[in-house]
This record gives structure tokens, C-alpha cells and sequence, in this order.
């Protein structure tokens, strides 16, 4: 297994992530433990020793499942990651409450990595909000021990990133003035020590993670991959892209060349996959077990290959529209979020949608034209924002999620 130098720990570079385990007869909450157990043996064997979880994958009943799982191997054997679920909307958050019970359900004393989960434009209100006391609660526990790293992940666009760093940043130079001691014992100058990000050759410019990679790296921190496969889109791509592919002198499946691309990004230290058989973790673990670094042109045909898999309209964000619109609609926002969802439903985009201003939503384009007309793509807007809107009507709404979530918390705690 390829190794990597995470914040002072060996950490192999493909990780176990636990948020699509098998299950019984199609109920994501009946996990099958028999399987998961021989899954986890397997990904030890190949030198997986990073596990990701989070309060609510599975039902609640991945931070169980995995925990027992886990507790059958000395516990500095490997390395559990769970995450704070404040990205879900509440009318109220307890970190102390949900910290306590995760490592109950765990079964451990201390995670190794801990998250804020899911920063968004949404939700970093929430993550900021001195009512909650969040950071300075997490903040706590690393002092005590039972966190050993701090950090967060993102679905955010770039400017989030950005904005979420620089509160990390904040607090740490809060905490090195007031108590310099619980200061040093993080990596860098900044509470968060690390960010999951969804990463992908298709996301470097779909999802502009390229930006969000400059970013961190700037920044100092080290980054965890999420979603290297694009929920196993990339794993099965059509007849045409996959063929490129075939025909490059290369014997790997498109599985291993999306992870071969990966390794090739020197901030990347885990990149997670959500296994869900054996076989699947044998096969990820042979594609980490050397490095097969790209060449240039190898590189440039995967880019090549993210282009043709993209689908919707040609906009580059110049904004020359956006002082036309008389319900200043970021158009720009909607063009992205209108190709996002046309290569795949994502609920990134319905997650970023609830964070738009009432009345600047796709819904509220009143069709005037102002904005194609200023457009050098000729791109027809009204009608994009008319099928956006359409598109956005159809899918399942965060809120109603949560909801899904909080119910299934309550299930599993009586249960």
C-alpha cells in the first residue's frame, strides 16, 4: 500500500469510507456485518488502516456497524475519521451531545481525525455561530485528547472554502494569544487541519476543485478525497470514453485511472472509497499498492475525456449578464449548477440552492432576455433557468432530508 505523511501519522492513501456499506435486502439501516467484517479484514490485509464515517450515513448505523467492526483489531492499528453533523438544518445544535454519543456508537475513546461536516454556503453560518460554541467545543476536546486532528469538509464553491479557512485561521490566532499551549499542539496556524473535498478529474473544472485544491494547499492544508469515482460514475463511463481509455497502452480499468490521477496531486494524503463488496476492496487496494505516476499526455486525455462527459451550456462566467437581470439572479451560479446536475442528480446543487437570496432563484427569471442579449456564448438563459428550475422542482429537498436524518438519529438511539 502506497503511504502517505498525514499531519505526523502513516496513513495509507486509499481509505475505507462507510457511507456505502452492504445491506440487508435493500434497508440502507440493516447493515450486513458478516460482509462488512470480512471487507474491513480485507482492506487491513491490502493496508488500509484510514475508516470514514458520519453521524448520519446508513441511517445513523454506520458509526455503529463500523465501530464494531473496528473493535476487533487493536485500536492503534488504524485510524477512525467521523464527522459533526451541523450542516443539517436544526433549530438547534449540541456538539457535546452528538461528540458523546459518537463514541459510544464507535465504541472508542478518541478519534483519530474528527469533521465539521459539510461546510457550504448554508451551513458556515451555523459552524460560525458563537450560540453554538462548535469550534471552541471541538477545540476542547482536542486539548483532552479525544480528537487528535481537527478539520472539516466542503461542498462549497471556492469563495466558501475561502471564507471558512479564513475563520479557521481567526480562531487559531484567538487561541494562540489565550492559551498558547492547547495552540501548539495544532499542525499549522489554523484550528482546521485538514479538508475533505469532493475530487475528481470531472469535478477539477465541473465543481472548479482545482481552485479549491490552490486554495488549500496555499493555506497549508492537507487534503482527503470524497467521491473519486463521482458516486461510481466514473467507474462506468460510456462505450466512446471508455474506449479512449482502453486505447492508451495502459492495462487499468476506469476505476484505476481515476485513482492513478489522484495520487498524482501531492496535497491529496487519503483518497476515501465507498466500498460496498470484497471484491471492490481488493481491486482498490492492487490499484494503491505502487505508483504508476501519469504522463503529461495521459493527464491531458483524462481532461480531454471530463470535457466530452460534460453536458448543458458553453458559459465561462464572465458575468457580462448578471448587471442586466432585474431580479440580480447570479446567472453565472445557475449556468454551473445547471451543468452540474446535467451529468449527474446532485444534491450539492440543491444544497447550494437553499442558500440563494428569496426571489433570485431559477424559478424567478421573468424571461425578459436582458441577460442573452449581453451574452458572447448566445446562450438562451431564460429558457436554461426554466428547465434549472424544473430540474430543481423534481429533486429531493435538504430540508426533507433532514428531517429523514433527525428521525433516523432518534431510531437508532432507542434502538
Amino acid at each position: 500500500m502506497l503511504n502517505n505523511d498525514f499531519l505526523g501519522d502513516e496513513v495509507g492513501r486509499l481509505g475505507f469510507g462507510a457511507m456505502r456499506l452492504p445491506v440487508i435486502d435493500g434497508n440502507a439501516a440493516a447493515i450486513d456485518q458478516d460482509q462488512l467484517d470480512a471487507m474491513v479484514d480485507a482492506a487491513i490485509a491490502g493496508g488500509v488502516n484510514y475508516f470514514d464515517t458520519a453521524w448520519p450515513y446508513h441511517g445513523n448505523m454506520s458509526e455503529i456497524a463500523l465501530g464494531k467492526s473496528l473493535a476487533r483489531l487493536p485500536r492503534e492499528s488504524f485510524f477512525l475519521a467521523t464527522k459533526y453533523p451541523g450542516h443539517q438544518i436544526s433549530e438547534s445544535y449540541d456538539p457535546a451531545a452528538v461528540f458523546e454519543e459518537q463514541l459510544r456508537k464507535c465504541g472508542v475513546d478518541y478519534f483519530d481525525f474528527y469533521l465539521l461536516h459539510n461546510i457550504y454556503e448554508n451551513s458556515i453560518g451555523v459552524y460560525t455561530d458563537e450560540r453554538w460554541g462548535i469550534a471552541d467545543y471541538f477545540i476542547e476536546q482536542k486539548r483532552r485528547g479525544r480528537i487528535r486532528h481537527l478539520g472539516f469538509s466542503c461542498h462549497g464553491r471556492p469563495e466558501n472554502l475561502a471564507e471558512f479557512l479564513d475563520y479557521g485561521a481567526r480562531k487559531y490566532a484567538e487561541l494562540k494569544a489565550a492559551d498558547p499551549e492547547t495552540a501548539a499542539l495544532f499542525a499549522g496556524e489554523n484550528i482546521m487541519e485538514f479538508c475533505q473535498i469532493q475530487l475528481n478529474y470531472l469535478d477539477w473544472t465541473l465543481q472548479k476543485a482545482a481552485e479549491k485544491c490552490a486554495l488549500l494547499e496555499d493555506a497549508g492544508v492537507p487534503v482527503v478525497v470524497m467521491e473519486p469515482l463521482r458516486g461510481g460514475k466514473l467507474a462506468d463511463l460510456p462505450a466512446a470514453q471508455a474506449e479512449a481509455l482502453a486505447q492508451a497502452g495502459r492495462d487499468w480499468t476506469p476505476v484505476e485511472w481515476s485513482f492513478r490521477w489522484l495520487q498524482g496531486i501531492p496535497n491529496v494524503k487519503v483518497i476515501l472509497s465507498g466500498m460496498s463488496n470484497l471484491q471492490q476492496v481488493q481491486q482498490n487496494c492492487a490499484s494503491f499498492a505502487e505508483a504508476a505516476p501519469l504522463s503529461r499526455e495521459e493527464d491531458a486525455l483524462l481532461m480531454d475525456i471530463a470535457e466530452t462527459l460534460k453536458g448543458g451550456v458553453p458559459c465561462t462566467a464572465c458575468r457580462y449578464c448578471v448587471d442586466s437581470c432585474p431580479q440580480s439572479i447570479d446567472i453565472p451560479l445557475m449556468m454551473a449548477s445547471y451543468n452540474d446536475i446535467q451529468f449527474q442528480s446532485s444534491f450539492t446543487v440543491a444544497m447550494q440552492m437553499d442558500a440563494v437570496p428569496a426571489g433570485q432563484l431559477p424559478g424567478d427569471c421573468i424571461g425578459c432576455g436582458a441577460c442573452s442579449a449581453m451574452c458572447p456564448q448566445s446562450i438562451d438563459i431564460p429558457e436554461v433557468m426554466d428547465e434549472l428550475a424544473t430540474k430543481l422542482d423534481a429533486m429531493p429537498k435538504w430540508a426533507d432530508l433532514c428531517r429523514q436524518r433527525e428521525e433516523a438519529a432518534r431510531a437508532a438511539a432507542q434502538g
